[in-house]
């Protein structure tokens, strides 16, 4: 026994390699530190020597302490920040602007319209994709549809339903001014789907990419119809759920109330709103 704890000789066996060669200041045991200045010309030499790019803060901080550095993460994290030396963050692919005209809601009905797609579940027949064409003014479902296979054609079938329901007909020309704000969906981008409204004189209007607010009306109408019909009631096939969905966008558009219409329903909206078109005219 030579009176030294053996954790203490074992210290003493690396001293060389644990204290750093020019030190400024004590840190515990006796383990000298260096500054931020001495630690930050390692930190380059050590993403000098390195073969690889973008290496991140972690690895330069394991490189430091294999080669007898003892520091901190964050302290290396914070050098490296400071004298702009982190690797480069996986910012995804290239944007859009994120940026609309500040609202998405014309001044009028018969302006913009917005259609989407969701999905649900019948019990005979499996997975069912549900269609929504929705006016961004009155916030009304203007045409709905449910179809096992959510198709471009299907997709089609609740514009179809609103331009028969706000212009009368399907016909060349029939909405002619009115544009239509959809995502990029399969559906929506296809050559068919974009020539069908355009003979019909609907102005395709895709929104942002990974910018969901830009389709936000019939998002929300969306959200309504699973919180009122979808996810409280079971369906089990798909032509009772298309009768089920018929009858419930009517019962929305005569009495769900809306807030920015001073809680008038959106069917109450569109009629207040001709009249008063009707009366200025008058």
């Amino acid at each position: 026994m030579v009176g030294v704890a053996r954790s203490s000789v074992y210290f003493a066996r690396r001293a060389d390699v644990c204290r750093a060669p020019t030190s400024t200041r004590a840190g515990r045991g006796g383990t000298r530190w260096l500054s931020d200045d001495e630690l930050i010309v390692h930190i380059r030499q050590m993403l000098a020597a390195t073969p690889f790019l973008g290496e991140g803060y972690r690895k330069v901080w394991a490189k430091l302490r294999f080669g007898g550095i003892r520091t901190s993460r964050t302290r290396v994290m914070r050098l490296m920040r400071e004298h702009h030396l982190r690797a480069p963050m996986n910012v995804g692919a290239p944007r859009g602007p994120r940026a609309h005209d500040g609202t998405i809601v014309p001044p009028a009905p018969d302006m913009r319209w917005g259609t989407d797609i969701t999905g649900t579940w019948t019990t005979q027949e499996g997975n069912v994709g549900v269609m929504l064409t929705v006016d961004h003014h009155t916030a009304e479902i203007l045409g709905i549809h449910a179809a096992k296979r959510a198709s471009r054609w299907e997709a089609l079938e609740p514009v179809r339903q609103a331009v028969r329901r706000c212009f009368g007909a399907i016909r060349k020309n029939a909405a002619n001014g009115l544009e239509l704000r959809h995502d990029h969906g399969s559906q929506y981008m296809s050559l068919h789907f974009q020539q069908e409204i355009e003979f019909l004189g609907i102005q395709s209007s895709p929104a942002f990419v990974r910018a969901p607010e830009g389709n936000g009306c019939v998002e929300r109408a969306i959200r309504t119809l699973k919180e009122q019909l979808l996810w409280v009631k079971t369906f089990d096939t798909v032509e009772q759920l298309r009768r089920a969905l018929l009858e419930w966008a009517e019962l929305y558009n005569e009495r769900w109330m809306i807030q920015r219409h001073g809680y008038l329903s959106p069917a109450q909206r569109r009629r207040e709103y001709y009249a008063a078109t009707e009366k200025q005219a008058a």
